[in-house]
């Protein structure tokens, strides 16, 4: 099998024959709404969101089956040939020495696939991309002549328009192709449904969908097939279509045709080709309520040097975004970080459900997308994420559970009318993961004053019960008793979020599962499951939260805060009293009756001190209960159970078939300082023995329980070593790495880390473009590439964790764990990255080649445009620490820091 193999350190890559390996495919977005999908051969999709698929939507076996691609006849005295390889004739040829050769070309999303038919004496250059700010995506096609006579080509572009909803792809299909209404312009086809059609409510349609062709003269097409039917002809198919093979007859522009498929079917005039020529044709597929905008279109980009220059402008524009790069002792793995770096933008495109593996879903992101996604916003792009975290806490509810279903634009929460109350245990937990990350990159401790609303919708007693008051008339957005919209500070929000998690406890005292944590697929234990991973997780949350108030407090000595007086019960139960679960649970019940419906609106001052000492009172006992309850020892090391399944037994330990182990609580148990050091020892011993597989990416979510476990999830469903049961979860494992990292563990970090990024830059096995996939499967191989919120963890741990970069309230520390294998051969690695609205670029050197815990800082120093002598930093206990009055006086750009290790 052909590898990918990069080209440059912008992480530009190559791949021979990609058409022989299967589920291949590219992003290929804009940031106002377009969002496509392409495969080597030109399949895939196009659309703007659930309701409006300019192509016929499809999931990654559809990529495989499918036929109704984006495709590009050349009709010559030899024969017909396309250009994207989708052809009977050339399907036949696949694995024989007649097989087209063919190369992928692509970097930031963009796609370049070069096709040479030896048969036919023709090379073909496919370019895709999507201008960053429209809804169009082009397609240039350069066709050369490599014959050394003359040949008459006649270019056929044909792209099948399905222009509707992706619900209609079973559901109605054929009657809503009878609502299109198409017709052929000068340039192109344009179909324009009468309506959205729903059988909850018909919508008068307003979108156009069309594909447009220019030759790359700027010439307009000679004629057009504008239906499906009249393209491939009766018994005809897209492989092997009527009109091409038999040069039917095209329509001329003003054609109208109604109630069909739409076909974007462009005949270009024929044109003779001498040896060594090429023609150049130009595709337009697009989206638009306007049609103003297919002429502003066909102005801005309708010959082929404008499409060079937007091409370029696009290659920019994402180059600049990417605005963090890396230099190790490996030029991979430096060019996949450019991916993996790119990869949180794509995510917040599209979403869970606009690519072809993210075959479920309809569109929009989940609450956990909202935080996650702001992670790597804060190291790349932090201006704004301050007004994206205030908007996000007001999906949270007064009962401490949050909205789940999210509408367009910065904080915009729908109320759930189904009546199917879904809450994930977890879901309290990122909210302050994220703002603390913001408050350690920009110094905002303010933030936790800032006011926010609540959400408001029927769910209530933390989804338990149906609040019958509420009505489309009360709004989204809690109130209080006299009708007044209630507003808390972000940090009173947090509180609630915490200290609910804490009361609602099973009969463990361990925090209940609910419907699901971070693994949704843990979705069968609503009674009596328990999540004792992400109970470590909150306790190591109570902590950071407890030391957020110590800092207000010095900002602020003797400093109180304001909250609702509701909360008040919350804070009164002494530690002598938390092994009660009764107590515990009626504590829970009387506050969220007492916001079943309303809030009083009365607020109680609460020293910042005191408060965070019964945070950490509650984080100190769930450590040590967590110790003493749910260490697991197999007679060599040990693990923590990580949950309880719906029949109140806990789901690890060893029995006849086995050691039962999953990866979820030994990362949670190290990050939050539950295990304590020995423990960590021994975790890492037992997840190498029991989880670790290098040759399918590293260490597994699980190993297998061979039991179905209906008191459990669905994911004791799947075959093992798929997805969430046993799969290499890169998340997971990221998070994993992440936590080592925290704890000193640096080489079992590095080790997770650094497998993960070997398999997937391993395309023989992994068989995905660069970056991090969701998870690797039982064979190893790349699945649901870019969804995941690994991309962000992943940055942010070789950043803060590896190179050691990171921000500590608003000052920049510098206290690297590199491994010698992440020195170049010089004994060099560098990261460049923003940092309180200025650029770094800090070089480390480890001349004697020393592994971490070998070197240390020797000294530090500084050079800047505006300083042309070199500042000395000082270095103490290990680290480096520009504080944020020092930053705020460096120029924007050239700061270099150098870091010299001994």
């Amino acid at each position: 099998m052909e590898t990918i193999r990069f080209l440059d350190e912008n992480g530009t890559f190559e791949l021979k024959n990609p058409e022989t390996v299967s589920g291949l495919y590219f992003p290929l977005a804009s940031e106002t709404g377009l969002k496509s999908a392409v495969a080597p051969d030109l399949a895939g999709d196009s659309k703007l969101d659930q309701e409006s698929f300019l192509l016929e939507p499809v999931s990654i076996e559809d990529l495989r089956n499918s036929r109704g691609t984006r495709n590009f006849w050349c009709v010559t005295e030899k024969g017909c040939w396309s250009a994207t390889g989708v052809s009977a004739e050339q399907e036949a040829a696949r694995f024989t020495p007649e097989q087209d050769e063919s190369r992928l070309t692509a970097g930031f999303l963009w796609q370049s696939v070069r096709r040479v038919s030896k048969r036919y004496g023709l090379q073909a250059e496919l370019t895709s991309f999507v201008p960053p700010d429209e809804n169009v995506e082009i397609l240039e096609i350069r066709i050369t002549n490599q014959d050394a006579a003359p040949q008459c080509v006649a270019g056929i572009a044909a792209v099948p328009v399905y222009g509707r909803s992706a619900d209609n792809l079973r559901d109605h299909r054929n009657v809503t192709s009878m609502l299109h209404r198409i017709q052929t312009t000068e340039h192109g086809v344009q179909v324009k449904p009468t309506m959205s059609f729903d059988e909850k409510g018909h919508r008068e349609n307003r979108r156009i969908y069309y594909v447009l062709g220019v030759s790359g003269d700027g010439s307009a097409p000679a004629g057009f097939y504008p239906t499906v039917q009249e393209f491939v002809g009766e018994g005809g198919t897209f492989l092997h279509p009527r009109a091409i093979y038999e040069g039917s007859a095209s329509k001329a522009p003003g054609a109208e045709i109604n109630g069909r498929e739409a076909m974007g079917g462009i005949r270009f005039h024929e044109t003779t080709l001498g040896p060594g020529e090429t023609a150049v044709y130009l595709i337009f597929l697009g989206i638009t309520e306007d049609a103003r905008d297919i002429d502003r279109i066909l102005t801005a980009y309708g010959t082929a040097n404008q499409v060079q220059a937007a091409l370029e402008r696009t290659k920019i524009y994402w180059q600049n975004k990417v605005n963090v790069r890396y230099r190790s002792g490996s030029e991979d793995f430096d060019r996949l970080m450019r991916w993996v770096s790119l990869q949180p933008f794509l995510r917040r495109i599209y979403g869970c459900s606009f690519l072809p593996h993210h075959d479920y879903g309809r569109g929009g992101r989940g609450w956990r997308d909202l935080w996650q996604d702001c992670l790597s916003l804060l190291l790349m792009d932090p201006d704004g994420v301050g007004e994206m975290i205030r908007a996000n806490f007001g999906g949270v509810r007064i009962d401490g559970t949050n909205a789940t279903i999210i509408g367009e634009g910065l904080g915009n929460f729908i109320a759930d009318r189904n009546g199917i109350a879904r809450v994930w245990m977890d879901h309290a937990l990122w909210p302050l993961m994220t703002t603390k990350l913001y408050i350690d990159q920009t110094g905002d401790l303010d933030i936790l004053r800032a006011e926010a609303p609540y959400f408001k919708d029927p769910q209530a007693m933390r989804g338990t019960e149906i609040d019958g008051q509420w009505d489309a008339a009360y709004g989204n957005q809690q109130r209080t008793a006299s009708g007044e919209v209630y507003t808390g500070s972000i940090l009173e929000h947090l509180l609630i979020q915490h200290l609910t998690a804490f009361y609602e406890v099973g009969e463990h005292n361990i925090f209940r599962l609910r419907g699901a944590d971070w693994n949704d697929a843990l979705d069968m234990a609503p009674e009596r499951g328990e999540s004792v991973a992400f109970t470590c997780a909150y306790a190591g949350n109570l902590r950071d939260l407890a030391g957020l108030l110590r800092l207000l407090d010095q900002k602020e000595p003797g400093g109180m805060a304001e909250v609702a007086e509701e909360l008040a019960v919350f804070l009164e139960l002494p530690v002598g009293l938390y092994d009660s679960i009764p107590k515990k649970q009626e504590i829970l019940s009387q506050y969220t009756s007492q916001c079943r419906h309303s809030v009083s609106g009365k607020r109680i001052r609460v020293s910042l001190a005191a408060l965070a000492e019964n945070l950490t009172e509650k984080a100190d006992w769930l450590t040590d209960h967590i110790r003493r309850q749910e260490w697991i020892e197999d007679g060599k090391d040990g693990w923590f159970n990580s949950y309880y399944d719906n029949h109140g037994h806990p789901l690890e330990g060893v029995t006849e078939a086995g050691a039962r182990m999953m990866l979820t609580g030994q990362v949670f148990a190290i990050m939050s300082g539950t295990a304590s050091e020995e423990q960590v020892k021994a975790i890492t011993r037992s997840a190498d023995r029991y989880l670790y597989k290098k040759e399918v990416g590293g260490y597994r979510l699980n190993t297998d329980f061979h039991e179905l476990k209906p008191d459990m999830g669905r994911m004791f469903g799947f075959a093992y070593g798929e997805k969430e049961n046993g799969a290499v979860f890169s998340h997971m494992t990221v998070m994993y790495a992440n936590a080592l990292y925290r704890r000193g563990f640096v080489r079992e970090g590095y080790k997770a880390l650094q497998t993960l990024a070997d398999s997937a830059l391993d395309f023989g096995t992994s068989k995905i473009y660069p970056g991090i996939p969701e998870y690797f499967n039982a064979e190893g191989r790349g699945m649901y590439h870019y969804l995941t919120g690994a991309a962000s963890w992943y940055m942010l741990t070789v950043m803060t964790e590896a190179f050691g970069v990171r921000g500590e309230n608003g000052s920049l520390a510098i206290a690297p764990k590199l491994v010698k294998e992440q020195f170049s051969q010089e004994g060099i690695a560098v990261l460049t990255l923003p940092f309180a609205d200025k650029q770094f670029q800090i070089t480390f050197v480890n001349l004697n080649g020393k592994d971490f815990d070998q070197y240390r800082i020797e000294k530090a120093y500084l050079t800047a445009p505006d300083c042309p002598q070199m500042c000395r930093l000082t270095a103490a206990e290990g680290r480096v620490v520009l504080d944020r009055a020092f930053l705020d006086q460096l120029p924007g750009e050239g700061n270099q820091i150098t870091v010299e290790l001994m």
